[in-house]
């Protein structure tokens, strides 16, 4: 079977495939299910009256640039709709498949209306190749940073997921690296092991890091209160305790140091306008 999705094993989407009655291991990896209405869906819920814009992300859940984009191009309809409606979005993605989509984002920059963030875990190609397997190489997504910066794209870096003593000592020379290629923006966020995912990162470290394992879970547990995952809103994406503090520490002087921004790109909302309907399309109310 052609596989033709991202198999990065911390991926806090898998668990959508158990409410369908699949593995999020293996099934997540090679049976995908594809919105591929997602675009008519946008343009429905943009031309409500009801409709306020507000800011939009691309990619929080799963990466909105897997490998099969290039043959059922959903994502290109979306930001399509999106340029359509002078709507300002966001995109987090570690792939270079954006690159393709430069002819419909480049116009929105300079109207202040789109920012990426591209998600670079480590610099290392072999623990990328096992840990986001069939995801861009680390220089791969550095390009496309530099790419994004001199088309004019407001463009940032995600160290997401830190992980304790596997990709964490990487984090200033992930940062360093990233800036140098154009980023100015940075942000991260411990790894989270929501449901299944757990189990499966356990697996994972006991095939491929057996050493560290122990000391891994120890330092993750101590950052989410004695737990494997804490998925309360306020802490969740920082983690809590002194391990965390100093995660936060070490980003915020880096990025300080390399004058990378931690806080959001400020959009313009003034020139949205509803997208018009498709022929025949009905109203949903």
């Amino acid at each position: 079977m052609v596989r033709v999705i991202h198999g990065c094993i911390y991926c806090f989407a898998r668990p959508t495939h158990s409410y369908l009655n699949l593995s999020p291991g293996l099934d997540f990896e090679t049976r995908i299910i594809a919105k591929v209405n997602a675009a008519e869906r946008l343009r429905e819920a943009l031309a409500s009256p009801a409709y306020q814009p507000a800011p939009l992300v691309l990619g929080t859940a799963t990466d909105a640039y897997q490998p099969i984009e290039r043959k059922l191009r959903i994502t290109r309809a979306v930001v399509e709709v999106l340029t359509e409606a002078r709507h300002p979005f966001s995109v987090v993605t570690k792939s270079s498949g954006i690159e393709r989509d430069l002819d419909l984002i480049v116009p929105m920059a300079l109207k202040r209306q789109v920012s990426v963030y591209l998600s670079v875990t480590s610099l290392d190609p072999a623990l990328s190749r096992i840990l986001e397997p069939r995801a861009a190489s680390p220089q791969r997504r550095l390009q496309t940073i530099k790419a994004l910066a001199e088309a004019g794209v407001p463009v940032g870096v995600s160290v997401s997921p830190v992980i304790p003593f596997l990709n964490e000592p990487e984090l200033e020379r992930i940062l360093e690296a990233a800036a140098e290629a154009g980023a100015t923006k940075a942000f991260s966020i411990p790894l989270r092991l929501p449901w299944e995912v757990a189990p499966l990162f356990h697996d994972w470290l006991r095939l491929h890091q057996p050493d560290k394992a122990a000391r891994i879970m120890a330092r993750l547990r101590d950052m989410r209160g004695g737990k494997d995952n804490d998925p309360r809103f306020g802490t969740r994406f920082t983690g809590e305790g002194i391990w965390a503090e100093l995660l936060q520490q070490r980003l915020r002087k880096a990025s300080q140091r390399l004058g990378l921004g931690r806080e959001r790109h400020q959009f313009d909302f003034s020139e949205f306008r509803p997208p018009s309907k498709l022929e025949g399309q009905q109203s949903l109310f």
